[in-house]
């Protein structure tokens, strides 16, 4: 299975060998938004991989497309010596750039790049086949003229290249690339290389020649993947009448009921106004509401299930689906189950000191270790990437720790540390050139982990809580924006 399952000293799967993804397509066909899905999955495996684009890299040393020469981006006639030699300069810089990371231990490199001709992507690969590295081309076609405008739609709010532009002249700017392009390209039809080839975006999907461990596991991926805009929020579920055990599975208590009304009220709220700033109406979209089978997490999404007119003439969608996933459930603390760090310390000294050490893969005596919890969430995180609706995820602050550092991106070693307070919503964007993060705070009452009011925090859950606790280091912050590596 995946989730960081295969992480070993060198971060190398032996048996896989090292692999070259390279990118082919016209613009606005999704490439990088692939690229950058992919790449975040195989790291969240357990596999160094990185993303080396073209784009980035020429914009890194070029900077913007406002400083290139007028036919930089043209491949109709005559080029100037200047821009031959600034083309030449960033495709040597982007090769070094890979040869760098695979000498370096890295083992996947996905290259995004157009390489919409089949002499110059034939070049590349046999000057990395004849060093041993297996070479994968990865062609995204597009022929649904909605996609190609939501991609160009899209540039033009993320892409650094038109970051000020007026977003009518970027998109006819970026309509003009996509022209030139169209002249020259040559689809993957030769047989010569393994090849998948990605029509819409995930509507299809077809393969060639495709062998190996690690390969498949990409395919696999590829075939669960969109570019639907879509926003991902996360909360934790109120607080419940005995909220220090494990198996206890208590209901809500009544400061729990209130917390899952107003959550309600925020997050439609909150949803209306992202939805108006993108020019889109709630109607038509739905919301999906994920819970795990535990009574406090299903029973905070109620107030969803009863909404009243009132509710929906705020602009949001009247249609809500309540999904209970039992894989969602929180870590499970064994024999800590309701101990405070004090009384762990006290009864279980070599495993306390041994969990301090290393909180991610530690088991405690008849529990879960975070790299558990992690491993029985990955088909989750797959339907994740499957979900095309809004999704709205009400869990315990283990599960989301999870799901977070795996959008995010953030190392395996840092979820036991992520802070996820109760009372604050988490709103995540994943975008073509990152994933957009932010936290709004919206409840102080009883059951919130840190000393608002009410004072609701539980020591004898800390195990759950181990972040909050341990005053953990990563919190998403107030309207904080992170950007994937």
């Amino acid at each position: 299975m995946v989730a960081p399952l295969y992480t070993t000293a060198s971060g190398l799967l032996f048996h896989a060998g090292k692999i070259l993804v390279i990118t082919v397509g016209l613009p606005a066909r999704g490439k990088t938004h692939i690229s950058r899905a992919l790449e975040r999955y195989l790291r969240w495996t357990g596999v160094k991989t990185q993303v080396i684009s073209l784009g980035d890299y020429r914009r890194k040393v070029l900077g913007g497309a406002q400083k290139l020469p007028p036919d930089y981006f043209t491949l109709v006639g005559e080029k100037s010596p200047e821009t031959l030699a600034l083309r030449k300069k960033i495709q040597d810089g982007c090769e070094q750039l890979i040869w760098d990371f695979f000498n370096s231990g890295g083992q996947v490199i996905i290259y995004d790049a157009n390489n919409g001709t089949r002499e110059r992507r034939h070049t590349l690969a046999e000057k990395f086949d004849k060093e041993g590295i297996h070479v994968v081309m990865l062609e995204s076609l597009c022929d649904n003229e909605e996609i190609i405008m939501a991609n160009i739609r899209s540039v033009k709010i993320s892409s650094p290249d038109y970051r000020g532009w007026d977003p009518e002249k970027a998109v006819s700017d970026y309509y003009t690339r996509i022209r030139d392009h169209e002249q020259h390209y040559e689809p993957v039809e030769e047989m010569t290389w393994p090849y998948i080839r990605i029509i819409n975006v995930g509507e299809r999907i077809m393969v060639n020649y495709i062998h190996g461990y690690l390969q498949s596991r990409i395919v696999f991926f590829l075939m669960n993947i969109h570019n639907r805009f879509r926003t991902i929020y996360f909360a934790r579920s109120g607080q419940s009448l005995i909220e220090h055990s494990y198996k206890a599975d208590s209901d809500l208590s009544p400061p729990g009921w209130e917390y899952s009304e107003r959550l309600k009220e925020f997050v439609l709220d909150r949803r209306a106004q992202s939805l108006k700033q993108r020019g889109m109406e709630g109607e038509d979209r739905r919301l999906v509401i994920w819970t795990s089978a535990r009574r406090r997490s299903h029973h905070t999404a109620w107030p969803f299930l009863n909404m009243t007119g009132g509710d929906k003439d705020k602009g949001t969608t009247p249609t809500v689906k309540v999904i209970e996933k039992p894989q969602m459930s929180e870590i499970n603390p064994g024999v800590w189950d309701g101990l405070t760090p004090d009384l762990v310390r006290k009864y279980y000294p070599d495993e306390w000191e041994r969990f301090v050490n290393d909180p991610y893969a530690y088991r405690a005596p008849r529990a879960e270790s975070y790299h558990d919890l992690c491993v029985r969430l990955e088909p989750t995180l797959v339907e994740l990437e499957r979900e095309q609706e809004d999704l709205l995820i009400i869990g315990h602050a283990s599960v989301i720790r999870c799901m977070l550092a795996y959008l995010i991106g953030l190392p395996a070693s840092e979820i036991p540390a992520i802070e996820v307070a109760r009372g604050d919503l988490i709103e995540v964007v994943p975008t073509s050139y990152g994933v957009h993060s932010q936290a709004y705070h919206f409840w102080d009452g009883p059951g919130r982990s840190e000393n608002g009011g009410g004072g609701g925090k539980d020591e004898h859950n800390f195990y759950e809580n181990y972040a909050e606790d341990t005053k953990g280091k990563r919190r998403p912050q107030i309207a904080e924006t992170i950007e994937a590596a």
